[in-house]
C-alpha cells in the first residue's frame, strides 16, 4: 500500500462536523439510556463490583461503535430502535476490553478519572484495610472481574433483540455466535501481538505485521458493529448480502484508520483534550506505525537514540519531547497520516454500491471525521 499525498484539510472539526456529531450526541444518549434501565446491571453485587461494572458507563464516552452500529441499520433501510439493544451490547461490550486494556498498559486514567484497578486500589485501601501491593492487586482483581461481568451483560443485551423487539432467534443466535468466537479470538489475539510487538527490541516486523494487528485489536469490533447492525436492518440470517459485506469493508477499514490516529493523538495531541499523556506509547514500547516508520527511516544513530527511549516508563518529559521531534523529523507522523487518509478513501469507495440514505451519509461523514478528530 503506498499512500498518496494528503491534501490540507481547513476548518474547526466541530464546526464542518456539526451535522455528524450532533447525530452521534443522539444515538449516544439513546444508548446510554437504554443501558442505564437495563435490570441486569441492578443485579451485580457487591457494592465494589457494581460500582466498577458502571463505572465507566457513567463517565460516558464517544460511543462510536454503537453510533455506527445504529447507522449501519439505517443505511440498509432498517429501523434503528430494533437495533438498540445491539447497540448497548456493543457499548458494554467494548468497555469490558478498555477495563481489561487498562490493566495490562498500566493506565491510571481513562475518560479524566482513575481507571477502575487504580480506583478500586484506593477504596479498598481506604474502605478494607488493604495496603501497598495487597491494594494494588485488589484493585486488579476487582477490574478483572467488573470485565468479565460486563461480557456476560452484553450478550444478555444482545439477547433482548428477541425477548423486546422480536428479531429473529436464528440472526440472534448467529450474531452473539459471532461475537462470542470471531470477534473475541481476533480481538484478543490483536492484544496479544501488541503487547509482543512492545517487548520486542529488533525490529523484525514489517508494515504490514502492524497494521494487522491494528485491525485485530481495534477494527474487528467496529467491523463486527457495521455488520451486525446491517444484519439487523436487513434481517440477513446468513450475513452474506452484498450490502452487509459492504459495510462490514467499510466499518473494517474505518476501525484500523481509527486506531492510527489515536496514536498521532497520543504522539502530538494536548493531553488537556486527549486525557493521555504524550510519550505514553513510548514508555510503554508500543510498536506504533508511526514509530514503526520512524525506525525504518532513521540512520544508525538515530536509531539508536529512538530505542534507547522506547520502553522505558521512567523516561522524562525533555527526553521524551526529543524523540518526538526526531519521529516527526523521520516522517513517522507524516506517512501514518498519508496512510490514513488513504485507508479512508478505500473505506468510503465500499459504501458506493449501496442506496443514498440520511444514515449512509453519516457514515460517509464518520469516515471524514476520523481524520480531522482532536480526542
Amino acid at each position: 500500500m503506498n499512500p498518496t499525498p494528503q491534501s490540507p484539510r481547513a476548518g474547526a472539526p466541530d464546526v464542518r462536523h456539526a451535522t455528524l456529531l450532533n447525530a452521534l450526541a443522539e444515538r449516544r444518549k439513546r444508548v446510554a439510556a437504554y443501558i442505564a434501565d437495563s435490570d441486569y446491571a441492578r443485579r451485580v453485587a457487591p457494592a465494589h463490583l457494581h460500582d466498577a461494572v458502571l463505572s465507566y458507563l457513567r463517565l460516558g464516552g464517544k460511543s462510536l461503535r454503537p453510533s455506527v452500529l445504529l447507522m449501519s441499520c439505517g443505511a440498509v433501510g432498517g429501523d434503528e430502535e430494533t437495533a438498540l439493544p445491539a447497540a448497548a451490547g456493543i457499548e458494554v461490550y467494548h468497555t469490558w476490553t478498555l477495563v481489561h486494556d487498562d490493566i495490562i498498559d498500566r493506565d491510571e486514567r481513562r475518560r479524566g478519572a482513575p481507571t477502575v484497578h487504580v480506583e478500586f486500589a484506593a477504596r479498598g485501601e481506604r474502605e478494607l484495610g488493604y495496603s501497598g501491593d495487597e491494594a494494588a492487586h485488589y484493585g486488579q482483581t476487582i477490574a478483572i472481574l467488573a470485565g468479565d461481568v460486563q461480557q456476560s451483560w452484553a450478550y444478555m443485551l444482545f439477547h433482548e433483540l428477541h425477548t423486546r423487539y422480536g428479531v429473529d432467534p436464528a440472526l440472534v443466535l448467529r450474531l452473539v455466535g459471532e461475537l462470542a468466537t470471531e470477534v473475541q479470538l481476533t480481538l484478543v489475539e490483536g492484544e496479544t501481538l501488541d503487547v509482543q510487538y512492545s517487548r520486542a527490541q529488533k525490529l523484525d516486523l514489517s508494515e504490514d505485521a502492524v497494521l494487522e494487528m491494528l485491525r485485530k485489536k481495534t477494527g474487528m469490533l467496529y467491523e463486527f458493529a457495521g455488520r451486525a447492525g446491517a444484519m439487523i436492518g436487513l434481517g440477513d440470517v446468513t450475513g452474506h448480502d452484498p450490502a452487509v459485506e459492504r459495510i462490514a469493508r467499510f466499518c473494517s477499514q474505518c476501525g484500523t484508520a481509527f486506531q492510527l490516529q489515536d496514536d498521532i493523538l497520543g504522539a502530538i495531541g494536548d493531553p488537556a483534550v486527549t486525557g493521555k499523556a504524550v510519550g505514553a506509547d513510548l514508555r510503554e514500547g508500543k510498536k506504533t506505525l508511526i514509530l514503526f516508520r520512524a525506525l525504518r527511516n532513521a540512520n544508525e544513530a538515530q536509531r539508536r537514540e529512538l530505542m534507547s527511549i522506547v520502553g522505558r516508563a521512567d523516561a522524562g518529559d525533555e527526553a521524551i519531547g526529543r524523540v518526538m521531534r526526531l519521529i516527526e523529523d523521520l516522517d513517522g507522523i507524516g506517512y501514518t497520516r498519508r496512510l490514513m487518509q488513504q485507508m479512508i478513501d478505500d473505506a468510503v469507495n465500499s459504501l458506493d454500491g449501496l442506496p443514498p440514505t440520511p444514515s449512509r451519509d453519516l457514515l460517509r461523514q464518520w469516515a471524514d471525521y476520523l481524520i480531522d478528530r482532536q480526542v
